[in-house]
């Protein structure tokens, strides 16, 4: 033991291993499953995650930009109405740029780094990390033109799906949609003010002025959201066959109130979640998802942060309700809750499985939170988890994650990397327009609109260009996967697939790398 001290010192662990005896014993079953367990080069994992955000790039690329195969796109962005909504991020493999999952890919890489950025940072990433919400924050402060309007969605499903085009040949219809005071859309002015919060913590030491300026937008999109309330969908018809608002907007008014307490720990934003925990339902719904559209859990887990806090002691009550929900969802995710219909599914391999489209946004998205409440128990000085089904440890947890992640990698019955451009076999036939045809850079001749369908949709041979770091949509409930470019429910990737992974994959590379370096 006491060469391991020594050993721990000179590498500089945190104090909360270093000091913590106790806590070196319970580490020892986790380096022994990371040793039996197939390895993984999440630092590999981790650079590549955020090139796939460079290839979702809209508007005049920076010089810096790694993802050569791209060029600039979308330039026009918002010139018939007389705003410019030029940059941004195009959510998946077409090219309309949805205001919705964009603002919550923008908070999900803003946690990672939260929670993750020391490890982000040991890796080597944070500035690529930085860029990636930049890029996003950017736009949202342009598309925030007044107090009470926001821009939600540039470019239409109906006529872009018409099309197979790269981003740089658009001739699809680049009209732009907004939220106002008569056309209310209160979950897309909480997410959005959600991202930019959650943002302005981030830069708020290296840029506090451009984190002032984020959370002024945040602030100002808080009260518009909550005092014109409405489900953005309904004002913009376009909007809602793509993302539609099942859950409504109170989930996001409550993510949106708890990411502004979190930055400015104005209490009025913690009374805000506080008051309306039961009316909205924060304390009220158990989830089994959470998504670009259900924030509930995500909710339950930052409210559960809050109980390690002596300050917060006077809301114990209503924050240990938050807490019980959000210990329902992570239950439901290792299936310990009672009954079926109150667990996720998982497939034979053991991923977690929500539904038949794009599923992995919810496995990468589950393995995050559940790494978050990992991390949670750990500080508790032991505490465990209840369920229904026995007690979870914060090493069970940090298990859970890490084989939903490994999965992911490539630890599965197909042995195939579901992260585009990881490992020796990942898909091919990528559902994504710029990639699955020649690169506007090696070949400046204009593809027309249904040219791309003609000469590139349905060829088998693989994509010419590789969207590295995209998480696809993933195999069926079965395991399995079919990688054909047609096959949009499994091969599509989205950005909000990727996002939650950043911070996994960076505090995997510092347990693997680090930790397990301090002991053999």
């Amino acid at each position: 033991m006491e060469k391991m001290m020594i050993k721990m010192r000179k590498k500089k662990l945190p104090l909360s291993i270093s000091h913590h005896c106790c806590f070196l014993l319970s580490l020892f079953s986790i380096f022994a499953s990371f040793r039996s367990t197939p390895v993984h080069n999440y630092a590999d994992a981790l650079t590549k995650s955020l090139l796939y955000f460079e290839a979702q790039r809209s508007g005049r690329l920076p010089y810096n930009q790694r993802v050569t195969w791209r060029d600039n796109s979308g330039l026009t962005d918002g010139l018939e109405q007389g705003v410019d909504l030029v940059g941004g991020y195009y959510d998946a493999g077409d090219h309309v740029k949805f205001g919705l999952p964009m603002a919550f890919t923008v908070t999900m890489l803003s946690w990672s780094i939260i929670e993750y950025g020391e490890y982000i940072s040991g890796a080597g990433e944070l500035e690529h990390a930085v860029e990636a919400i930049k890029w996003g924050t950017d736009y949202f402060i342009k598309a925030h033109t007044s107090p009470n309007v926001l821009w939600a969605e540039v470019g239409d499903g109906y006529t872009d799906h018409y099309c197979w085009q790269r981003p740089e040949d658009m001739t699809t219809s680049r009209q732009a949609y907004k939220i106002d005071e008569n056309n209310p859309g209160s979950d897309l002015a909480g997410e959005t003010a959600a991202a930019m919060a959650a943002a302005s913590i981030v830069f708020k030491k290296t840029n506090p002025h451009y984190s002032h300026l984020l959370l002024h937008h945040a602030q100002q999109l808080f009260e518009f959201g909550d005092k014109y309330r409405g489900k953005y969908d309904e004002n913009i018809g376009v909007a809602k066959n793509y993302y539609t608002s099942v859950s409504g907007y109170k989930d996001e008014l409550l993510w949106a109130a708890i990411w502004l307490y979190r930055a400015t720990d104005n209490h009025h934003y913690l009374n805000y979640m506080i008051d309306n925990g039961d009316s909205f339902g924060g304390i009220g719904w158990s989830i089994t998802e959470f998504s670009w559209d259900v924030k509930f859990a995500g909710i339950q887990v930052l409210a559960s942060q809050l109980l390690t806090e002596e300050k917060h002691m006077k809301h114990k009550d209503m924050l240990e309700k938050y807490q019980s929900k959000a210990e329902y969802y992570i239950c439901s995710c290792l299936n310990k809750n009672n009954g079926t219909k109150n667990n996720v599914g998982l497939t034979p391999g053991g991923l977690i499985y929500i539904r038949q489209w794009n599923n992995m946004q919810y496995v990468s998205s589950g393995a995050f939170l559940v790494l978050v409440y990992s991390d949670l128990l750990r500080k508790s000085n032991g505490k465990e988890l209840k369920c229904h089904g026995g007690e979870v440890t914060s090493e069970e947890l940090l298990q859970f994650s890490k084989s939903q992640v490994d999965y992911i990698l490539g630890s599965n019955p197909l042995n195939m990397s579901y992260l585009v451009g990881f490992g020796p076999r990942f898909p091919t036939r990528v559902h994504h327009r710029g990639a699955s045809m020649v690169s506007y850079r090696e070949n400046k001749g204009f593809i027309g609109c249904t040219q791309g369908y003609d000469n590139w949709y349905g060829s088998t041979d693989p994509n010419p260009n590789i969207v590295v770091g995209a998480l696809v949509g993933g195999p069926n409930h079965n395991d399995e996967f079919n990688d054909k470019r047609g096959n949009y429910m499994q091969t599509e990737a989205c950005t909000y697939n990727t996002a939650p992974l950043v911070g996994i994959f960076a505090k995997l590379n510092y347990l693997e790398n680090t930790v397990l370096h301090a002991f053999y």
